[in-house]
């Protein structure tokens, strides 16, 4: 008589063994593939881990980064300029009519309309306080709310005085 069961566990185990020949193979040659092979990195993906490692900001030290902190400099004068309200404009009566015009011809918000009358108080307090309150804003006693530089924080220090004198050379 014949021993089935040993038989059956003799090419089962060669069966298994043969798979895992196959399947140690296949890894190797899956990891020598990988090895040889370079990654494909598309340049989108490139640009995005380099502007996502890039340094926050730079570091000068004494007379070797001179000229790198003046270009540095530079350019943020030249940005900050260019936030600048109306192009930098001095004439007070484009950001009158860009920006004043909808508080001061209409009253809202208890704001003095083009009128004297409405300006003989303030007017008595002088013209820095005018400037002063412009810039820096003012609640009135009345009320009434001017927001620093009339809610527009571009504009410079220059053209809301410069706003607030077309200002009082245009009263009614």
């Amino acid at each position: 008589m014949r021993n089935y069961d040993l038989d059956f566990l003799k090419h089962f185990s060669m069966v298994i063994g043969f798979l895992v020949v196959v399947t140690l193979a296949l890894l190797l040659f899956a990891n020598h593939l990988n090895g040889v092979i370079p990654p494909e990195v598309s340049p989108t993906a490139q640009r995005a881990t380099q502007a996502r490692i890039a340094t926050a900001g730079d570091v000068y030290a004494g007379a070797t980064g001179a000229a790198s902190q003046a270009a540095a400099s530079a350019a943020a004068s030249a940005a900050a300029a260019a936030q600048v309200a109306y192009g930098g404009t001095m004439d007070g009566s484009v950001i009158f009519s860009n920006l004043c015009t909808g508080c001061h011809t209409s009253g809202a918000g208890n704001a003095p309309t083009m009128d004297k009358a409405h300006w003989a108080a303030r007017i008595a307090q002088g013209t820095e306080t005018l400037y002063k309150h412009a810039i820096e804003g003012y609640n009135g006693p009345d009320g009434g709310i001017m927001p620093p530089k009339g809610g527009n924080p571009a504009l410079s220090d220059e053209q809301v005085k410069a706003t607030v004198d077309w200002m009082m050379g245009n009263l009614k």
